[in-house]
Protein backbone atom coordinates (compact mmCIF):
# COMPACT_ATOMS: atom_id res chain seq x y z
CA UNK A 1 0.00 0.00 0.00
CA UNK A 2 1.31 3.55 -1.20
CA UNK A 3 1.86 5.66 2.05
CA UNK A 4 0.17 9.08 1.85
CA UNK A 5 2.75 11.29 3.13
CA UNK A 6 6.39 11.44 1.68
CA UNK A 7 9.01 13.24 1.91
CA UNK A 8 13.21 13.10 1.09
CA UNK A 9 14.07 16.23 3.19
CA UNK A 10 14.88 14.51 6.73
CA UNK A 11 13.93 10.69 8.26
CA UNK A 12 14.66 9.19 11.79
CA UNK A 13 16.89 6.19 11.33
CA UNK A 14 17.83 4.01 14.02
CA UNK A 15 16.20 6.95 16.46
CA UNK A 16 18.53 9.51 15.25
CA UNK A 17 17.81 12.34 13.00
CA UNK A 18 18.93 13.14 9.84
CA UNK A 19 18.86 16.03 7.21
CA UNK A 20 18.66 15.36 3.62
CA UNK A 21 20.75 12.37 4.68
CA UNK A 22 23.18 13.68 7.36
CA UNK A 23 22.80 13.65 10.65
CA UNK A 24 21.62 16.04 12.79
CA UNK A 25 24.04 15.61 15.26
CA UNK A 26 27.03 16.47 13.27
CA UNK A 27 25.73 18.93 11.90
CA UNK A 28 25.01 21.34 14.75
CA UNK A 29 28.49 23.81 15.84
CA UNK A 30 29.44 23.07 12.05
CA UNK A 31 27.17 24.62 9.82
CA UNK A 32 25.87 28.24 9.59
CA UNK A 33 22.59 28.83 10.20
CA UNK A 34 22.73 30.04 5.81
CA UNK A 35 24.36 26.55 5.63
CA UNK A 36 21.87 25.00 7.29
CA UNK A 37 18.99 27.01 5.23
CA UNK A 38 20.56 25.71 1.85
CA UNK A 39 21.34 22.22 2.85
CA UNK A 40 17.37 21.62 3.47
CA UNK A 41 16.66 23.76 0.27
CA UNK A 42 18.70 22.44 -2.39
CA UNK A 43 19.75 19.11 -0.81
CA UNK A 44 23.20 19.47 -0.41
CA UNK A 45 25.65 21.59 1.60
CA UNK A 46 26.86 24.73 -0.38
CA UNK A 47 30.66 25.31 -1.33
CA UNK A 48 32.32 28.47 0.12
CA UNK A 49 31.05 30.52 -2.72
CA UNK A 50 27.60 29.10 -2.65
CA UNK A 51 27.43 30.04 0.93
CA UNK A 52 28.89 33.68 0.93
CA UNK A 53 26.41 34.68 -2.24
CA UNK A 54 23.41 32.66 -0.55
CA UNK A 55 24.50 34.65 2.50
CA UNK A 56 24.61 37.93 0.82
CA UNK A 57 20.73 37.67 -0.59
CA UNK A 58 19.47 36.81 2.91
CA UNK A 59 20.96 39.92 4.54
CA UNK A 60 19.53 41.97 1.99
CA UNK A 61 16.28 41.22 2.44
CA UNK A 62 16.30 40.74 6.28
CA UNK A 63 14.32 44.00 7.07
CA UNK A 64 13.22 47.49 5.44
CA UNK A 65 11.60 49.30 7.86
CA UNK A 66 8.26 50.20 9.59
CA UNK A 67 5.91 50.95 6.85
CA UNK A 68 5.75 47.49 4.67
CA UNK A 69 2.22 45.58 5.02
CA UNK A 70 3.88 42.64 6.93
CA UNK A 71 5.38 44.83 9.23
CA UNK A 72 2.19 47.17 10.03
CA UNK A 73 0.03 43.95 9.85
CA UNK A 74 2.24 41.89 12.73
CA UNK A 75 2.61 45.20 14.45
CA UNK A 76 -1.36 45.64 14.60
CA UNK A 77 -2.02 41.90 15.58
CA UNK A 78 0.40 41.64 18.76
CA UNK A 79 -1.27 45.60 19.77
CA UNK A 80 -4.10 43.98 19.95
CA UNK A 81 -2.76 41.73 22.87
CA UNK A 82 -1.66 38.29 20.69
CA UNK A 83 1.76 36.90 21.55
CA UNK A 84 4.78 37.21 19.48
CA UNK A 85 4.12 34.46 17.24
CA UNK A 86 0.33 35.07 16.43
CA UNK A 87 2.49 38.79 15.16
CA UNK A 88 4.97 37.23 13.06
CA UNK A 89 2.46 35.18 11.43
CA UNK A 90 0.01 38.00 10.69
CA UNK A 91 2.91 39.43 8.84
CA UNK A 92 4.28 36.68 6.88
CA UNK A 93 0.25 36.18 5.93
CA UNK A 94 0.45 40.23 4.60
CA UNK A 95 3.30 38.76 2.00
CA UNK A 96 1.45 38.63 -1.64
CA UNK A 97 2.04 39.85 -5.29
CA UNK A 98 2.91 42.85 -4.43
CA UNK A 99 4.69 42.68 -1.16
CA UNK A 100 7.23 39.87 -0.98
CA UNK A 101 6.38 38.57 -4.34
CA UNK A 102 8.60 40.22 -6.44
CA UNK A 103 11.56 37.80 -5.98
CA UNK A 104 9.57 35.31 -7.32
CA UNK A 105 7.79 36.73 -9.85
CA UNK A 106 11.35 37.91 -11.39
CA UNK A 107 12.78 34.45 -10.93
CA UNK A 108 9.91 33.20 -13.07
CA UNK A 109 10.16 36.01 -15.37
CA UNK A 110 14.06 35.24 -15.73
CA UNK A 111 13.83 31.38 -16.65
CA UNK A 112 10.62 31.87 -18.65
CA UNK A 113 12.69 34.10 -21.13
CA UNK A 114 16.24 34.33 -20.68
CA UNK A 115 16.74 32.63 -24.12
CA UNK A 116 14.34 35.04 -26.19
CA UNK A 117 15.59 38.66 -27.11
CA UNK A 118 15.54 40.84 -24.71
CA UNK A 119 13.87 43.72 -27.06
CA UNK A 120 10.83 41.55 -28.09
CA UNK A 121 10.34 40.37 -24.59
CA UNK A 122 10.13 43.85 -23.27
CA UNK A 123 7.73 44.96 -26.18
CA UNK A 124 5.01 42.20 -25.93
CA UNK A 125 4.90 42.98 -21.98
CA UNK A 126 4.52 46.58 -22.57
CA UNK A 127 2.42 46.25 -25.40
CA UNK A 128 0.16 43.71 -23.41
CA UNK A 129 0.69 45.84 -20.59
CA UNK A 130 2.08 43.80 -18.35
CA UNK A 131 4.19 44.60 -15.67
CA UNK A 132 7.72 43.07 -15.49
CA UNK A 133 8.68 42.21 -11.72
CA UNK A 134 12.06 42.98 -10.79
CA UNK A 135 12.35 46.85 -12.31
CA UNK A 136 11.57 50.15 -10.77
CA UNK A 137 11.81 51.61 -7.56
CA UNK A 138 10.30 54.48 -5.54
CA UNK A 139 13.16 56.18 -4.22
CA UNK A 140 16.08 54.69 -6.81
CA UNK A 141 16.29 56.76 -10.29
CA UNK A 142 19.41 55.82 -11.79
CA UNK A 143 20.36 52.47 -10.00
CA UNK A 144 19.89 50.59 -7.01
CA UNK A 145 22.76 50.35 -5.04
CA UNK A 146 21.96 47.03 -3.19
CA UNK A 147 21.52 45.41 -7.07
CA UNK A 148 24.75 46.94 -7.62
CA UNK A 149 26.28 45.37 -4.30
CA UNK A 150 24.51 42.09 -5.41
CA UNK A 151 25.49 41.92 -9.07
CA UNK A 152 29.22 42.85 -7.99
CA UNK A 153 29.30 40.31 -5.23
CA UNK A 154 27.92 37.68 -7.83
CA UNK A 155 30.27 38.38 -10.55
CA UNK A 156 33.07 37.46 -7.35
CA UNK A 157 31.55 34.77 -6.90
CA UNK A 158 30.95 33.06 -10.27
CA UNK A 159 27.31 33.49 -10.04
CA UNK A 160 26.97 36.13 -12.93
CA UNK A 161 25.88 33.89 -15.53
CA UNK A 162 23.33 33.96 -18.57
CA UNK A 163 19.97 35.37 -15.66
CA UNK A 164 22.18 37.68 -14.41
CA UNK A 165 23.06 39.32 -17.64
CA UNK A 166 19.27 38.47 -19.35
CA UNK A 167 17.96 41.33 -16.71
CA UNK A 168 20.53 43.86 -17.42
CA UNK A 169 19.62 43.62 -20.75
CA UNK A 170 15.92 44.16 -19.84
CA UNK A 171 16.77 47.07 -17.87
CA UNK A 172 18.63 48.54 -20.71
CA UNK A 173 15.76 47.69 -23.32
CA UNK A 174 13.12 49.60 -20.82
CA UNK A 175 14.86 52.47 -20.32
CA UNK A 176 15.38 52.48 -24.30
CA UNK A 177 11.02 51.51 -25.13
CA UNK A 178 10.43 53.09 -22.58
CA UNK A 179 12.25 56.34 -22.58
CA UNK A 180 12.54 56.50 -18.75
CA UNK A 181 14.56 54.39 -16.52
CA UNK A 182 13.17 51.44 -14.17
CA UNK A 183 16.52 50.54 -12.23
CA UNK A 184 16.71 46.74 -11.40
CA UNK A 185 15.56 46.82 -7.61
CA UNK A 186 17.13 44.47 -5.53
CA UNK A 187 14.34 41.80 -6.41
CA UNK A 188 15.25 41.94 -9.66
CA UNK A 189 19.22 41.41 -9.31
CA UNK A 190 18.26 38.82 -6.08
CA UNK A 191 15.75 36.74 -8.47
CA UNK A 192 18.64 36.92 -11.38
CA UNK A 193 21.49 35.30 -8.74
CA UNK A 194 19.14 33.08 -7.16
CA UNK A 195 18.32 32.17 -10.97
CA UNK A 196 22.26 31.26 -11.81
CA UNK A 197 22.41 30.08 -8.98
CA UNK A 198 20.21 27.26 -9.89
CA UNK A 199 16.97 27.56 -7.74
CA UNK A 200 13.36 27.30 -9.07
CA UNK A 201 11.37 30.31 -9.16
CA UNK A 202 8.59 28.94 -7.26
CA UNK A 203 10.27 28.67 -4.05
CA UNK A 204 11.26 32.35 -4.25
CA UNK A 205 8.31 33.73 -2.06
CA UNK A 206 9.97 31.27 0.13
CA UNK A 207 13.09 32.49 0.13
CA UNK A 208 12.10 35.93 0.88
CA UNK A 209 9.98 35.13 3.33
CA UNK A 210 13.27 33.32 5.43
CA UNK A 211 14.91 36.53 5.16
CA UNK A 212 12.62 38.86 6.02
CA UNK A 213 11.26 36.71 9.47
CA UNK A 214 13.67 38.12 11.31
CA UNK A 215 12.86 41.69 10.87
CA UNK A 216 8.80 41.08 12.00
CA UNK A 217 10.51 39.21 14.95
CA UNK A 218 12.00 41.99 15.98
CA UNK A 219 9.52 44.23 15.40
CA UNK A 220 6.88 42.47 16.97
CA UNK A 221 8.86 42.75 20.02
CA UNK A 222 9.52 45.90 20.05
CA UNK A 223 5.55 46.86 20.02
CA UNK A 224 5.25 44.23 22.91
CA UNK A 225 8.19 45.64 25.14
CA UNK A 226 7.71 49.57 23.91
CA UNK A 227 4.39 49.93 23.10
CA UNK A 228 0.78 50.37 24.77
CA UNK A 229 -1.93 47.72 23.83
CA UNK A 230 -4.46 48.65 20.85
CA UNK A 231 -1.62 51.35 20.55
CA UNK A 232 -2.48 50.82 16.29
CA UNK A 233 -5.78 52.08 16.30
CA UNK A 234 -6.95 54.46 13.88
CA UNK A 235 -7.64 58.29 14.90
CA UNK A 236 -10.85 57.86 12.85
CA UNK A 237 -11.05 61.93 12.95
CA UNK A 238 -7.48 62.12 11.69
CA UNK A 239 -6.59 59.17 9.75
CA UNK A 240 -9.96 57.56 7.76
CA UNK A 241 -12.54 59.06 5.37
CA UNK A 242 -15.58 57.84 5.18
CA UNK A 243 -17.14 57.56 1.74
CA UNK A 244 -20.19 55.66 2.38
CA UNK A 245 -23.82 56.26 2.40
CA UNK A 246 -24.79 59.19 5.13
CA UNK A 247 -26.98 59.24 7.98
CA UNK A 248 -30.45 58.05 6.95
CA UNK A 249 -33.49 56.84 8.46
CA UNK A 250 -35.07 53.18 8.77
CA UNK A 251 -38.12 52.33 6.74
CA UNK A 252 -41.43 52.41 8.91
CA UNK A 253 -42.07 48.75 8.36
CA UNK A 254 -39.04 47.84 10.38
CA UNK A 255 -40.54 49.40 13.30
CA UNK A 256 -44.10 47.81 13.41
Amino acid sequence: MERKWKTGISWHFDGEAYVRGYKLFDLIGRLTFTEGIYLVLKGDLPDDREKEMFDAILVSLVEHSIAPPSIISARAVASGGNSLHVGVGAGILAFGEYHGGAIEGAMRFFQENVDKKPDEIVKSYFNNKIRIPGYGHRYYKEFDPRSVKMLEIAKEKGFYGKHCKFAEEIEKEIEKIKGKKLVMNVDGSAGAILSDMGFDWRIGKGLFIIGRIPGIVAHVYEELIYEKPFSKRLDEEKEAEYFGVKPRELPEKYYK
